[in-house]
């Protein structure tokens, strides 16, 4: 046993010295071609773009016919601070109005009488019913309309320019 295991530690000997001396070949070609890229002339880096300059323009309201970048693009006097359109602070809130837009959804009609009402399901997973006139969601959402597939309203939104503006919403029926 011994013989055989002297055998096979001579043969992995053998095996590594040919293994290292054939990665030791002649590498001459890749030394002058390494020498070639080397001796080779530099080349020309094209110079930088010039940066111009920037020109400040200052804003004047209507200066030239330019409209001033600060300013809304349409005129709103329902938005102006002061008077127009705002949110009535003295209004008693409506249990809905606690209640986010998206977080509502209309889940069908209610014909009593001559009156035509919303089911609106909220996201307590109760059902309320609306008529025109009621208040939804929490940007003062007064309900205009309501039809077989939607309950439309009017919000009243901050412009951000310490005004209000009103926009049209809508609470849809899912299915």
């Amino acid at each position: 046993m011994k013989a055989s295991t002297y055998m096979k530690n001579a043969a992995l000997v053998v095996i590594a010295s040919l293994g290292v001396t054939a990665c030791g070949a002649d590498m001459d070609d890749l030394d002058t071609y390494i020498n070639e890229i080397k001796a080779r002339q530099g080349g020309r880096i094209d110079p930088l773009p010039e940066i111009t300059p920037y020109e400040v323009f200052t804003y004047i309201a209507d200066a030239e016919g330019f409209r001033s970048p600060f300013t809304p693009d349409t005129p709103q006097t329902a938005g102006l601070p002061g008077g127009g359109t705002s949110p009535d602070p003295d209004r008693i809130r409506e249990h809905l109005e606690s209640f986010s837009l998206d977080t509502m959804r209309m889940v069908g009609t209610l014909d009593f009488g001559q009156n035509t009402y919303g089911l609106v399901q909220t996201s307590d997973g109760l059902i309320h019913r609306v008529l025109p006139g009621n208040y939804l969601g929490q940007n003062d959402g007064r309900v205009i309309d309501i039809t077989d597939s939607k309950i439309n309203l009017i919000e009243i939104i901050s412009d951000g320019i310490g005004g209000y503006v009103e926009r049209d919403a809508a609470v849809g029926l899912s299915d």
